[in-house]
């Protein structure tokens, strides 16, 4: 709870501010916005123009990219981010440059002569705009131009220079290829002549009849055919023995899940356990599709899915173990047949050696020259298969939509950079005021007196009070001065202290009202109340009460005069005045006397409460003085003037002079703005006269204005 309390707190705070500094905010927000109307204003008007293309591989042979239709293209999923970085080089620009003359087009609208090529280049590129579509082989190329045809010209150029460009790049590569492989088959015959040379000589040195030189059949009899029609046959048998083998020995090592995904690679032609397996691949696909969907393991879809791959799971063992019995009857059959060919392939090789009449050498001669024929063969047919595929059209891209010019501009964007601009201007005016808040150091809350000076806050005096006299009846107004007056009664140290002056830092903070309104209160409460004007610089006393100031203080403490000729009554019962009297030279010398001691130690027996008006504590060195003569001393500080260390330097100024401050009363608080002060004066809301009272009120409130020579209603009203 007191952490919701805290943010509250804050949150009101950041509100005090922004309601405090609106003037602020709404000229930071007014000005950016003008400004960003008027720059897009003057912002020339450019026209969009954009092609959509889809970028495909060129490639379609099956032997360089491992392709089983050549016919089809290769998919390459890092050609559209190639195309995108390649699209915006020099490589392509610039020949868009050269073909449409675009350094002479953008001089003639400068000054300073032609445009260099690299000038073009940084021009186009900030024209230019290639967008990535998404999880597609998609590119949106636009261009920005005032030329609207232009602008669809210079998009579609690109388009055409790239496609020219990578063609020829990739028959480029092709003739290479083609070239190298040339150059193979001209080895690779040489090759073969040597051979051939090779076999013709020894056939003709040891006299060989050979019926078929350039074939595998050559001059052999009749058994040889024999022996190689055996081996063959021998071979075969021996590939089955090892196929059967080999499924064997996997589907006896493989079992459950492991036998059931690796059985489609087993190569058993089983239509038993083919009709089953896929029914069991599409269960296990489904579980899978509905556990990735957030199904949980015990969901009904789930356990019926699985009890159904568990029946095809178990028909496919079953199907299983009669096929591994087929496979090993199938092995055993093999091998008995592989034994019985290799025995009537020992006794043929046997006959074939008696019989055999040609020589070693020359078959080996011969097998080599087979051997390079055969490779020769095969590089010719790789040539002419790059060659044809090199003389076959090509595409490298495929456009989708071609650039038009656009009747209507694309820039500025008035409504997102007015947006935009409103948007910077509201944060610029609250950074602004909450920097402004940051650097006033002037006192805002009462914790920051309390914190400063460790003495608490009489009374909350909100703005725009008068002199509560001059007002008819009783006014909200009164009950601050009403509270200020029961916290001095409970805050006084002794309750003889009953001799107080009002201090301030600077001038115009609002003590010689607020010592004319609590001594009206005080008077009005049955105190006999005594006001004293003690500023002998600048007194306003006497015209807060309309009385004369011919004689006062300073005639008492420079003359011989008594007391009762110096005090005069006011208008208001149990309320008398002393004014400051004639200005005299030296006013810290004439307060700083035993006569003014005296007099405050009788004035003290006298009255109930004697207010002392003092002048401002940093500006001259009688309130210090008076300080040190008085029983206590209010401090009075105006909401948000002065900064908090001239508030500091004040208590200092009252303690180093021997005197005790009571507490401080904050004056001119704005409460439409603070707050935080309204639960401190919610006694507004109990006073509700009537609209003639009302009237009569402001009648009078006017009136005593003019008597008192335009006395601020702010507080202001000292000149010190």
């Amino acid at each position: 709870m007191a952490k919701s309390d805290e943010a509250k707190l804050h949150f009101l705070d950041y509100w005090r501010v922004i309601r405090v500094r609106w003037v602020i905010i709404l000229l930071a927000f007014l000005l950016v916005l003008i400004t960003a109307a008027v720059v897009t204003y003057f912002q020339p008007r450019e026209y969009q123009s954009s092609a959509f293309i889809e970028v495909r591989s060129t490639a379609q042979n099956p032997h360089i990219f491992g392709q089983t239709d050549p016919t089809q293209p290769v998919h390459d999923p890092t050609l559209a981010p190639t195309v995108y970085q390649v699209i915006q080089r020099t490589g392509i620009l610039y020949p868009v440059i050269d073909d449409l003359k675009l350094e002479q087009k953008w001089a003639a609208g400068k000054q300073g002569g032609a445009l260099s090529r690299e000038q073009a280049y940084a021009i186009l590129r900030n024209k230019l705009d290639v967008e990535e579509v998404r999880n597609t082989s998609l590119l949106q190329i636009s261009v920005f131009d005032r030329n609207p045809q232009l602008a669809a010209d210079i998009a579609n150029k690109i388009i055409a220079v790239y496609q020219e460009k990578r063609v020829q790049e990739e028959k480029d590569i092709l003739n290479k290829a083609v070239g190298s492989m040339n150059e193979e088959v001209s080895k690779q015959q040489k090759a073969v002549d040597d051979t051939a040379a090779e076999v013709a000589r020894i056939r003709d040195s040891q006299h060989i009849v050979d019926l078929n030189p350039e074939g595998t059949e050559d001059s052999k009899t009749p058994l040889d055919s024999v022996v190689l029609k055996q081996e063959t046959e021998v071979n075969d048998a021996e590939a089955k023995v090892a196929t059967l083998q080999s499924q064997l020995s996997q589907i006896q090592h493989l079992k459950g899940e492991d036998l059931m995904r690796m059985f489609a690679t087993l190569n058993i032609q089983d239509p038993t356990t083919l009709k089953i397996l896929p029914n069991y691949q599409d269960a296990v696909a489904q579980e899978a599709l509905l556990l990735n969907s957030g199904l949980g393991e015990n969901h009904p879809k789930v356990k019926a899915l699985r009890a159904q791959k568990q029946v095809y799971a178990r028909q496919l063992e079953e199907q299983v173990g009669i096929v591994r019995s087929a496979l090993e009857k199938n092995l055993k059959t093999a091998q008995k047949t592989r034994d019985e060919m290799r025995s009537r392939l020992d006794e043929i090789n046997q006959k074939q050696l008696a019989t055999k009449n040609l020589s070693a050498d020359y078959t080996r001669a011969k097998n080599n020259y087979i051997k390079e024929k055969l490779l020769l063969d095969s590089v010719r047919q790789r040539t002419q298969s790059e060659a044809m595929e090199m003389a076959m059209p090509r595409v490298a891209v495929s456009v989708k939509q071609v650039a038009e010019p656009p009747s209507y501009p694309a820039r500025p964007r008035v409504a997102l950079n007015l947006a935009l601009g409103g948007l910077l201007g509201l944060a610029l005016g609250l950074g602004l005021a909450f920097f402004i808040e940051y650097l006033d150091t002037s006192v805002k809350t009462m914790d920051d007196v309390e914190s400063l000076l460790g003495v608490p806050v009489l009374a909350i005096i909100p703005r725009n009070v008068g002199l509560l006299h001059h007002e008819v009846g009783d006014t909200p107004d009164a009950e601050a001065y009403r509270i200020l007056r029961t916290n001095i009664e409970f805050n006084r140290k002794n309750p003889e202290a009953n001799t107080i002056s009002m201090a301030s830092g600077g001038p115009g903070e609002g003590k010689s009202t607020t010592v004319s309104n609590l001594g009206y209160i005080c008077a009005q409460g049955g105190y006999s109340t005594l006001i004293v004007d003690a500023d002998l610089r600048r007194p306003v006393q006497h015209e807060h009460f309309d009385v004369d100031n011919k004689i006062g203080l300073s005639n008492y403490l420079t003359t011989d005069m008594s007391l009762p000729e110096v005090i005069k009554p006011t208008s208001v019962e149990n309320l008398s005045l002393m004014t400051s009297g004639i200005t005299p030279s030296d006013a810290v010398g004439i307060l700083n006397s035993q006569r003014m001691s005296d007099m405050i130690a009788e004035l003290r027996t006298r009255y109930d409460i004697v207010l002392f008006d003092s002048p401002p504590m940093l500006g001259v060195s009688d309130a210090s003085v008076l300080a040190s003569e008085v029983d206590e001393t209010i401090i009075v500080v105006q909401h948000r003037r002065f900064p908090r260390a001239m508030l500091t330097r004040v208590k200092q100024a009252i303690l180093g002079a021997g005197g005790s401050v009571l507490g401080v009363v904050l004056n001119n608080v704005d409460l439409r703005h603070d707050q935080n002060y309204y639960y401190y004066t919610n006694y507004y809301g109990y006073y509700q006269p009537s609209e003639r009272q009302g009237r009569r009120q402001r009648s009078r409130a006017t009136v005593g204005a003019g008597r008192t020579n335009g006395a601020s209603r702010n507080g202001n009203d000292d000149e010190y």
